[in-house]
């Protein structure tokens, strides 16, 4: 962590507490997206620290066992919310929070939402392809194709649906959708 020189005790109280108080939001906040609690606390530890830190440092600075630490460090690198980097000199690996938090957002529910709207659609086509099928081998039963006419039709609009899905990910990824919602300068 930083060091607070030219600081006095009760200085670097304040500081230390909201820095806590932030780092406590965050591990809440991913929490409710479906990463643990400690991982959002390991990020936001990172978040405040000053330049690249190894898997001991921080494993040290927060009390957790290196395996803990390992499976942390790599969900953060798998979700772009922090990088390995190379520092001079050192043989182990170096990890660096990466501090764009519009990106972090982009990059989190990017990779989320496209693994889940390629998977349902897949579904969906499938699902479609078998009732188109069976409609056709049952073309002289009004009863069979109005059910099935229904399920295709609430399937079609899943896809128009996973469809929109898919632009609005590639506005998010490609950034058009700061032309829509600018990023608010400091």
């Amino acid at each position: 962590m930083a060091t607070f020189d030219g600081m006095n005790e009760e200085q670097v109280k304040v500081i230390e507490k909201s820095r806590q108080r932030v780092m406590d939001s965050i591990g809440t906040n991913m929490d409710l997206y479906g990463i643990t609690m400690s991982v959002g606390h390991l990020y936001g530890n990172m978040y405040f620290h000053d330049g690249p830190v190894t898997l001991d440092e921080m494993g040290q600075e927060m009390g957790m066992s290196k395996t803990s630490m390992s499976t942390g460090m790599r969900t953060l690198v798998d979700l772009k919310m922090i990088n390995k980097v190379w520092g001079k000199g050192s043989r182990k690996d170096l990890y660096e929070v990466e501090r764009d938090w519009h990106q972090n957002f982009v990059d989190y529910f990017s990779i989320k939402w496209r693994k889940s709207m390629e998977m349902n659609i897949h579904s969906l086509y499938k699902s479609l392809s078998e009732l188109r099928k069976l409609r056709e081998e049952n073309m002289d039963s009004e009863q069979v194709i109005t059910h099935l006419d229904k399920d295709i039709d609430k399937m079609l609009h899943a896809v128009q649906y996973y469809k929109w899905l898919g632009r609005f990910i590639d506005a998010l990824e490609t950034g058009k959708i700061y032309d829509l919602i600018p990023k608010e300068e400091n």
